[in-house]
């Protein structure tokens, strides 16, 4: 029988409860959703500077959560038994194309990662587990956030 863990409920909406998007949406950049884009913490202060030069707004979600700590069964789950969260994203719900791989899963119980350079719009987030023995949990309930122009 194929062995597929499937993160408890109870997990999924702590994990949920973690994520946060933050950021303000705009900016002329055409660059659009890379899956290997790296993360950046940036701050969304938009404004005058004191040259009166309006700094590139930040087009960012940035993305938190705690490792789960049971299964699906409601088995325990320790830290050292997790491999690597997967982040899927795109603008379409139904076909998240983006993937960020965040690797080294069981030394963090608290992870943040911030998505950027994305487009105008509304953006669409999920988030998996895998195990080291290499199962995965469903993804997660998907999150939004809406990039404005």
């Amino acid at each position: 029988m194929k062995r597929v863990i499937k993160m408890s409920k109870a997990w999924i909406a702590a994990f949920l409860l973690g994520v946060l998007l933050t950021g303000c949406g705009g900016g002329g950049s055409d660059a659009g959703s890379d899956a290997n884009t790296s993360g950046s913490n940036t701050s969304g202060n938009v404004g005058s500077g004191p040259s009166g030069v309006q700094p590139e707004p930040v087009r960012a979600a940035v993305l938190s959560w705690s490792a789960p700590s049971t299964r699906v069964n409601g088995d325990g789950i320790a830290m050292g038994e997790l491999d690597k969260y997967v982040i899927r994203y795109g603008q379409d719900v139904e076909n998240l194309s983006g993937e960020v791989i965040i690797g080294e899963a069981d030394v963090y119980p608290e992870m943040s990662y911030t998505v950027d350079n994305l487009d105008s719009g509304t953006w669409y987030f999920t988030i998996q587990v895998q195990d080291k023995q290499g199962l995965v949990s469903e993804p997660s309930a998907p999150v939004s956030k809406t990039i404005r122009s």
